[in-house]
């Protein structure tokens, strides 16, 4: 009898110890994933009805709750849907949320820790919940140009910094989509768009990043920047290096070899120096630096400058990790140095990448938070600039800056050029097998001496012409509209 007694207690003490420890890590250990998952319907359905906090940009709500009906007191609603849908994501009562939607969930629906005395005085008061407001960093008229620069039907991505802050003016993509057919609280309509937006090539409602933040895509030769920090960091190379400029570089251990750019004027130098072969965009001299210096140190400084890391904590969007790989031979190396390969990047990380160097080799937090407001207007936070890693010394990025001015002024970005004011850029074509169409680019910052904009254009799957036609020009025009301001 008293075995049978200790068995059975034995198991409800293990059976205790079980569901205490299932209730611990759902909610402590796991509670953050849990949170973040868009498809737990738990957290949005217990405020879906509540008066959610606006989404502000340029003193005017892009995301706010209106009137709803006799089932749901307040409505989500969303102006300019497309135009910023990237940022502020969706919030369904079927489809959970995403974008800021999703990672301001607490300060949007009132129940972060610095509103616990707003909450307790609307239980007194017997008031509705009501969430604190954010205003973002962006400018709305940037915001849409920079939009408006991407064809409708062109995949693409454009994101505009400040370079000494961190502050993002500007970050779109296409295709985009309304989140408003998403927020319906028609489940019919609700569950039909969600289907039919899935069917649009470019848009993945499944997936919680996109666009500039989201989509990994082969830098080209936007890399080579990384490969030119890391020669001069080396002690091996210098701003009088000459530089091995062949027509073509075979690979080591293979019968391949890798061509030099055919866009520029490569092919008129046998040796390059550093201006030249960036202004033309050569390939075999930075593929031949990454063969010299080796795999670590190519990598080593794709990590100072952001690859296989994150974005910090105030860009409060979930992001993807750029990719430099690993354990390449010789070939791959070579292939790798020129952003191909299995190189990939998200536009942010070219962009943070270019703002380091404009900012005497100090890369920023990007940060999308101008303000964040309680009901009755007073500010609990307002996050400030703060510095999330060294990517080189002040020398090297004011070498490189010397470097990229050139690539405007004489080289292959002069589409980019601002009469009166000083252009630091650099393009990049990503090959995209033999398809014959390219991700084309173009990176860059202004005034090259004081920088206050830097600008990172993508435009993907285009063949060379339109690529030029779609970066370089369209970086001028943004650089034009943000310094007249």
């Amino acid at each position: 009898m008293n075995h049978s007694i200790r068995n059975s207690w034995m198991a409800a003490v293990a059976m205790f110890a079980l569901l205490f420890g299932a209730i611990s890590y759902v909610q402590v250990i796991g509670a953050n994933d849990l949170n973040d998952n868009p498809w737990n319907q738990r957290a949005v359905l217990a405020n879906y009805c509540n008066d959610r906090g606006a989404i502000i940009v340029g003193g005017k709500p892009i995301a706010e709750s209106v009137a709803g009906d006799e089932t749901c007191k307040y409505q989500r609603s969303y102006a300019q849907p497309e135009l910023y849908a990237g940022i502020t994501g969706y919030f369904s009562r079927t489809y959970g949320s995403t974008g800021l939607e999703q990672q301001l969930r607490d300060e949007l629906a009132g129940s972060s820790d610095q509103l616990f005395l707003d909450r307790v005085s609307q239980i007194f008061l017997g008031s509705q919940p009501k969430g604190a407001s954010v205003e973002l960093t962006l400018d709305p008229a940037i915001q849409k140009l920079a939009y408006d620069l991407i064809p409708d039907g062109q995949r693409g991505s454009i994101v505009v910094t400040n370079p000494k802050t961190g502050a993002i003016i500007a970050m779109v993509s296409k295709p985009s989509y309304d989140p408003n057919l998403i927020a319906t609280h028609d489940p019919a309509k609700e569950q039909a768009s969600y289907n039919q937006l899935n069917q649009v090539p470019g848009i993945n409602l499944n997936q919680s990043v996109s666009g500039p933040t989201g989509a990994l895509l082969a830098p080209g030769s936007v890399f080579k920047l990384v490969d030119t920090a890391a020669a001069l960091s080396s002690g091996k190379y210098n701003k009088d290096s000459v530089l091995p400029n062949p027509d073509s570089l075979p690979l080591p251990g293979s019968t391949a070899s890798l061509p030099n750019y055919a866009g520029g004027d490569c092919s008129v130098r046998s040796t390059a120096d550093f201006p030249f072969a960036l202004e033309q965009s050569c390939n075999t001299p930075f593929a031949s630096i990454a063969l010299d210096l080796g795999q670590k140190a190519i990598a080593d400084q794709a990590a100072k400058f952001g690859f296989g890391q994150d974005f910090g904590d105030q860009l409060k969007l979930q992001s993807a990790i750029s990719v430099f790989p690993k354990d390449l031979d010789q070939a791959e190396l070579a292939q790798s140095a020129v952003g191909q390969r299995d190189v990939k990047a998200t536009p942010l990380q070219i962009a943070m990448m270019t703002a380091a160097i404009a900012n005497h080799g100090v890369q920023m937090k990007p940060n999308l938070i101008k303000t964040v407001r309680a009901p009755d207007l007073r500010v609990i936070s307002e996050p400030k600039a703060e510095t999330l890693r060294t990517s080189t010394t002040p020398e090297i990025a004011s070498q490189i800056t010397e470097w990229m001015t050139d690539v405007v002024s004489k080289g292959i970005a002069s589409g980019a050029a601002v009469p009166g004011i000083q252009v630091a850029g650099k393009t990049g074509t990503a090959q995209l097998g033999d398809t014959g169409l390219n991700n084309s680019w173009f990176t860059g910052f202004a005034p090259a001496n004081d920088p206050q904009v830097a600008v990172t254009i993508v435009m993907e799957n285009v063949d060379v012409l339109t690529g030029a036609k779609l970066t370089s020009p369209n970086a001028k025009k943004i650089f034009e509209a943000v310094l007249n301001k």
